[in-house]
Formats: C-alpha cells, structure tokens, sequence
C-alpha cells in the first residue's frame, strides 16, 4: 500500500529501519534471553534522533508527530518488541509533559528526554488499581511548597532505568478520580525507590519495576496542571499514546510475518517447498491482509491526532485493539508454519509470539477497549450522531 508519506518520513522510516537490522538484529536475542536493558541500542537511537520524532523543533525535537513516533516504533518493532519500548516507553512518560506540562515543565524537561539522555516513564497502573484506574490509591498531600507522595506503582515500562517519571496521585481522595493529580518525579528525588524488577514472558530487553514512594517530596512546581486534573492528564496521554502500541504490534506482527514468509519458501517436504501447498498459501494471504488493515487503520488515526483532532479516544482504542489481535494471531500463525523448529528458542520466531502478548494487555487491555469504543459508539448514537 501506498500511505503516501512525505520525503522526510521515508527518510525516517529508512533510518529506523536499517539501525534495526544493522544495530538491533544483532543483538536481540542476548537482551532477550538475558534480560538486560539495551544501553547500547538507547545510544544508537539517541544519535540518530529517533527520541524526538514527535516533538517540537522549539523543544529539541524534529517536529513531527504521532504518525512519525509509530513510524520509528513499528521499524524498530520488526526487529525487537522489547527494545523498541526505550523509545516508545519513554514517549509514554514524556507525553503529559509534552501536552499538559506549563512553559517551564517542557524547558527543564523535554530537552534531556528528546536527545535520550534522560529516558521517561508512566505511573497510573498500582497493584490494586489496573483497568480500574480510578481506584488508585497514592496519595500527594501538600505540605508548604512540597507534595508528600505514599504509594507503589507498578508494571512501570522504564522503570528503574528512567530518570523522570510522570505519576498520577490522589490531592483529594473525597472526590475519586476528580480528585487525582499529575506529577513529574526525578530518580533521586528523596523518598523515591524501585521495588521488584519483573521478570517476564515477553519484551524483556525492557526493564519492567514497581516505583515505590515513602513520604516522597515532589516540589509543588512539578505538578502538571491544576489539583484535580490528574486523570484528565491521564487520559489525554493514552489516547495519544495508544497508536504508539498500536505500531508496536504492527512491527512485531510484521517481522513474525517476514520471518515465515522466508521459512516457507525454503522449507521442503514431499519433495517440494511448503510455501507450493494451498493451505500455506491461504494462512500467509490471512496474515498479510489482517497486517495491512491494521497498517492503515494504526497510521488512519496517528494522523488524525496530529490533524488536531481532539476526541480521539474511541478511534486510538479501535487501532491498539485491532493491531495487537492481529499481532497475536499472526505471530500464533508464523510458530505454527516453523512447524517443531517454531517451538524452539533456536529460532528467533517464538520471541516474536511471546512480545506480542504483551500489546493486548498494557494501556488498558483490549477487552477493557472494546467497553471503551463500545460506550462511545452508544453515545454517538444516543446523541443522533450515529446510524
């Protein structure tokens, strides 16, 4: 398909694209099997830029957009899931600063995040709290020119690895989710610690961890809006961030593909390729097809976010769901065409089932979103704006 993109953005989706296989390739499946967090690979993508595709030039970035960030996810994504999420992790955290954040919150900050010198991350999800994120329970009260903050997060994508986090904490618990609060939290900041790193089935070149704050002091200048719009900082973020998921799934579901389509023209049984038999050739036609539906559906929205659009929630939600399903079935699909091999850790396409479990789950997980798309498709029509 033709997504008619400008100069600029084929030059980045090159680029992107060749330090993942002449950089990432290389290197995946040690970050994978060790669990170590690519340094060496958050260096590569500092260098050439990739962490500010989708900021401003006033701020340091290249001015682009959403539509580039999924551009540089999805390349990078083809490689490695997990590593990708260096870059698209640390957009998570940067976007509550980047759309909610005063003058001076994105002069101190955005500078560090958009060279990589400083990666970001998100704290909403807490160990009672995760499709039910109104019922946090980290508490910010303020006391003189400080905040005091008590609570875990966990789950955290960047955790212990960042060095600024964007957290959401409760300034008046009478009040719900009206009653929550957005902050900027600086690794060293007292009170601050990480709890237990999680070791986990996929993405694991990426440091997951729990942000434990004890009587944590933020200064009252690094609360992001006003009291009480924490989930409206939240929820603003995710919609903008969705599609970088989306492009996530849309990387690992088309690297899984590459991988099989390679496997089964050169694989031989009853004297001939695999990839001659119909029912080869039907499952490949399923695979390309639901890949590229998401393709357009995931670069459909990203554009429409940068376009200005403001309600974007239900349209972000049906491009996270529809990639990361796609994501699962194909990459399901490409183990089953290595046939044994598949199943074993010699070859690289079992990493890309187990990454792709992952985009189903976090930023609220596709069955949550499909309430979410299905209440607004409700309302749209309760309103007389549907059919």
């Amino acid at each position: 398909m033709n997504y008619y993109l400008t100069e600029y953005q084929e030059e980045l989706r090159r680029l992107a694209r060749r330090i993942a296989v002449e950089k990432v390739k290389p290197v995946a499946a040690k970050h994978d099997i060790d669990g170590t967090f690519p340094w060496d690979m958050v260096k590569e993508f500092s260098n050439a830029g990739l962490f500010g595709v989708y900021v401003p030039e006033e701020w340091g970035g290249s001015g682009g957009g959403v539509f580039e960030l999924a551009l540089v996810t999805e390349e990078l994504s083809r490689i490695c899931g997990g590593i990708a999420l260096a870059v698209a992790a640390t957009a998570l955290g940067t976007f509550p600063i980047l759309l909610s954040g005063s003058e001076e919150q994105k002069k101190k900050y955005l500078p560090q995040l958009v060279t990589g010198k400083s990666l970001a991350g998100f704290g909403l999800t807490e160990p009672n709290a995760g499709s039910d994120a109104g019922g946090i329970q980290t508490r910010a009260e303020l006391k003189g020119s400080k905040y005091i903050l008590n609570g875990t997060k966990h789950f955290i994508t960047n955790g212990s690895v960042a060095k600024v986090y964007t957290v959401i904490a409760l300034t008046d618990p009478t009040k719900g989710s009206r009653g929550a609060s957005a902050f900027i939290l600086e690794d060293g900041f007292l009170g601050l610690s990480y709890g237990k790193i999680e070791d986990k089935m996929g993405i694991r070149a990426s440091k997951t961890s729990e942000l434990v704050m004890v009587d944590c002091e933020v200064p009252v200048e690094n609360r992001i809006g006003r009291e009480g719009e924490g989930f409206l900082v939240a929820m603003k973020t995710l919609d903008r961030s969705r599609p970088g998921v989306a492009a996530q799934a849309l990387g690992i579901a088309q690297g899984a593909f590459d991988l099989a389509a390679e496997y089964v023209s050169k694989r031989e049984q009853f004297g001939k390729s695999i990839s001659s038999f119909q029912s080869i050739q039907f499952m490949l036609a399923d695979m390309a097809m639901q890949i590229e539906a998401s393709r357009a559906l995931v670069y459909a929205t990203a554009r429409m976010i940068d376009g200005g659009t403001e309600k974007v929630g239900r349209e972000s939600a049906m491009c996270k769901v529809v990639a990361a399903d796609t994501a699962m079935k194909v990459a399901t699909d490409a183990v089953q065409l290595f046939g044994g091999y598949g199943f074993m850790r010699d070859y690289p396409i079992e990493k890309f089932m187990r990454d792709a479990k992952i985009t189903q789950i976090y930023e609220g997980t596709n069955q949550i979103l499909r309430s979410v798309i299905g209440k607004a498709i409700l309302k749209d029509a309760v309103g007389g704006q549907g059919s």
